[in-house]
């Protein structure tokens, strides 16, 4: 069996859940990276024997337009899945339902998925230093349930909570700008998920285009990229009252 780790993890954090699971499962892991804009996602195919850990982050309760629209691009051809999605301790709402129906179109058996936090991708003091090792621990246990199920050849589908149609997608947009530490070294166009930054001229994004992930933040070199530090403060007040309790992984066998 081959286990594929299909993942769009912007700042890592939606990626270190996942590397949580498929450590903890056998077979030879093959990384399929959502976030690479290079990738020829249609030439990604599965067989029947095969698993994989299919994992986003939850944007406002969603998941992602880029990465349903490249997961739809691959070719699950009955393999079974595990769907694994991310949140920064607030709520994950209608991600996991939205996740299925798309991992379904796509050709996949869905045996199992997970709910997990990470540190929340813009206001970054919430969920710090999440997955910890409280969690790292639950979800290599649930990995061991997995495997048993997919040594059975159990495909029973968990019941996965959620609202069909989802909710409506959108919110306030922060999109990170250069600051004058900006060298022009382009790290950020590179690995923008959406090319939204201008490969030529770093300090022009599309604002249209880009999704608010972060990534280019966590990969600038030289901390040159920051989102508007009053919409930064109003979200982080906004977010305090329901992302300061500690919530726990959901799992659904």
């Amino acid at each position: 069996m081959k286990l594929y780790n299909i993942v769009f993890s912007p700042t890592g954090g939606t990626k270190k859940v996942a590397d949580c699971l498929t450590c903890a499962l056998e077979g030879d892991v093959t990384t399929v990276d959502l976030t690479d804009s290079k990738q020829d996602f249609n030439a990604v195919s599965l067989t029947k024997e095969d698993a994989a850990v299919i994992s986003v982050p939850s944007y406002g309760g969603r998941v992602p337009a880029v990465a349903a629209e490249r997961l739809g691009m691959v070719h699950g051809n009955g393999a079974r899945a595990v769907l694994v999605c991310v949140y920064g301790n607030r709520a994950y709402e209608d991600t996991l339902v939205e996740l299925e129906d798309a991992a379904k179109q796509a050709g996949f058996q869905v045996i199992a998925a997970v709910a997990a936090i990470a540190e929340h991708s813009i206001a970054r003091q919430f969920a710090a230093g999440r997955p910890d090792a409280q969690d790292a621990a639950q979800l290599s246990d649930f990995a061991k349930q997995i495997q048993h199920k997919l040594s059975e050849a159990d495909t029973s589908e968990p019941a996965i909570p959620g609202n069909r149609p989802y909710k409506k997608a959108g919110g306030v947009s922060m999109v990170p700008k250069a600051t004058k530490e900006c060298t022009n070294c382009g790290a950020c166009a590179a690995a923008c998920p959406v090319q939204a930054i201008d490969k030529e001229n770093p300090q022009k994004v599309d604002e249209k285009a880009c999704i608010s992930c972060m990534r280019c933040i966590a990969v600038c070199p030289h901390g040159a990229r920051k989102v508007n530090s009053v919409m930064l403060s109003a979200a982080s007040l906004m977010l305090k009252k329901v992302c300061s309790e500690r919530k726990e992984c959901e799992l659904f066998l």
